[in-house]
């Protein structure tokens, strides 16, 4: 029922909010598509969406994943990044949506090799939601710091 729920709000010229189930959901599938932009959708990149959304929702391993399995469903119906981000701007306050740059980075990054692809994505994403360069360039620099 989520699936159709949030995919009639997203193609709604002038969507409703969404519930903070629905904003999680749009983020994963955000994550997804970033994943999917390079057109290797590995599995470290999975796992690493799993433990992105189990630490955003404070879920169990199962939780997240099943999260995850339903955004790769969706995001194979969804409509174009633009209106995802719009979503997730109109949804979420701005420290959070820094975090939803913060989990991109995450992602992008799970397999030591930024592409074009990625970084084209998280620079719409991060303009969409309000995010400047600057902000964005920090995200990124703490995620690697937590990774080293």
């Amino acid at each position: 029922m989520m699936f159709k729920s949030l995919l009639s709000r997203l193609s709604d010229p002038a969507p409703a909010p969404l519930s903070a189930e629905e904003a999680e959901l749009a983020i994963a599938v955000l994550l997804v598509r970033l994943a999917r932009a390079d057109d290797s959708y590995e599995a470290s990149e999975k796992e690493r969406i799993d433990r992105v959304l189990a630490a955003r929702g404070n879920l169990g391993p199962w939780e997240a994943a099943q999260l995850r399995r339903q955004a790769e469903a969706i995001e194979r119906e969804a409509p174009d990044t633009v209106r995802f981000t719009r979503t997730i701007k109109d949804r979420i306050p701005h420290d959070d949506r820094i975090g939803v740059i913060e989990a991109l980075w995450d992602v992008a990054l799970v397999d030591d090799a930024r592409s074009a692809e990625e970084d084209a994505l998280i620079r719409l994403a991060a303009n969409l939601l309000g995010i400047n360069d600057r902000e964005s360039a920090l995200a990124r620099q703490r995620v690697e710091a937590r990774r080293s």
